[in-house]
């Protein structure tokens, strides 16, 4: 957590100075910075995933009677369980560069790959019939 109030610290300080080019990124900041983007993106796409698969998850329990439902509440704790897990792996992940400036890059990027992997398992499971 504090990974992210830091870096959303030096987005804030540094965005006003200069646009970044996050497809040459030339400092070790710039880098993190654009991974911190790059995983806001992925998490964008994760919300919009986990919101489909919960459409799907509430349609299937409507059809299920009482005795059985429960399939929204399923992918609500699973989410909820992934989320920390996610974040323990990369910061586990991040322990390589531990107190050096790659820190913030392994973790996010870290965080981007699994968030992405997440978004499809959402997807797929969203798209069962």
């Amino acid at each position: 957590m504090k990974l992210i109030i830091t870096l959303s610290a030096l987005l804030a300080t540094s965005g006003a100075a200069q646009a970044l080019d996050c497809s040459a990124p030339q400092t070790q900041q710039d880098m993190n910075q654009c991974a911190y983007q790059m995983w806001q993106y992925a998490d964008e796409d994760l919300n919009l995933a986990y919101q489909m698969a919960r459409d799907f998850m509430r349609t299937t329990d409507s059809y299920l009677p009482e005795n059985l439902k429960g399939a929204e509440a399923a992918l609500r704790d699973a989410q909820r369980a992934w989320i920390p897990f996610r974040d323990n792996a990369c910061a586990a992940e991040g322990f390589a560069f531990r107190g050096g400036s790659m820190e913030p890059l392994m973790v996010l990027s870290c965080k981007e790959r699994l968030t992405r992997q997440r978004t499809e398992e959402l997807r797929s499971l969203s798209e069962m019939n």
